[in-house]
């Protein structure tokens, strides 16, 4: 071997190169998912807690715009992209707050919708990643939801995937090769003018 760690080659009679030393390997060998064939969601690796507070003592009261202050304090948890070289997930608890405005009598909640939308338990990013993966990849959903847990450690199920891909828009039925209208017996019938029985 020379100073770099390369494997010197020598000439052999037959003018093929031989390496001197230990080969090289190619880029690396398959090592399988060490969740692959779990089936208790016991067994899965637990999710890291990362804190998050959006617990604010007053805020601007979106209808009137007068100070509101904080009444109460509520917490969300919203499943994040995990951590793929830990293997685990990441599940986000967000501390927020409830204000009311005294003057116009308004409650409200601080908006989180940078993070996740309404009544959702995972965040944009996740939903963002699930539709593309459906919409500009191609992937079915069952294959998106286990792409989704084998790279990124997030579980989603495949109708949750199908649920955001079809509010998106996403999916699209797909047109016929040929282009030519389909219509049912009896529109055919018509455009033809035959009131025969099929």
């Amino acid at each position: 071997m020379n100073q770099i760690g390369f494997a010197e080659r020598k000439v052999n009679r037959g003018g093929r190169l031989l390496a001197e030393g230990t080969p090289m390997f190619g880029p690396g060998e398959y090592v399988p998912d060490v969740t692959d064939g779990i089936s208790c969601p016991a067994d899965l690796p637990m999710p890291r807690i990362e804190r998050h507070s959006r617990n604010y003592p007053a805020r601007r009261c979106p209808r009137c715009g007068h100070r509101a202050g904080r009444y109460s304090t509520d917490s969300r948890t919203l499943h994040d992209l995990g951590d793929p070289r830990a293997g685990h997930p990441i599940d986000l608890f967000v501390t927020y707050s409830k204000h009311h405005c005294p003057h116009c009598d308004c409650h409200f909640a601080i908006d989180l919708s940078d993070l996740a939308w309404p009544k959702c338990h995972y965040t944009r990013r996740v939903q963002e990643l699930a539709v593309r993966l459906v919409a500009e990849d191609g992937l079915p959903y069952q294959a998106a939801s286990w792409h989704l847990w084998r790279d990124h450690r997030v579980s989603v199920p495949a109708a949750t995937i199908q649920n955001w891909v079809e509010a998106a828009g996403g999916k699209k039925a797909r047109q016929p090769d040929d282009d030519l209208p389909r219509r049912g017996a009896d529109a055919l019938q018509r455009l033809l003018g035959h009131r025969r029985a099929l």
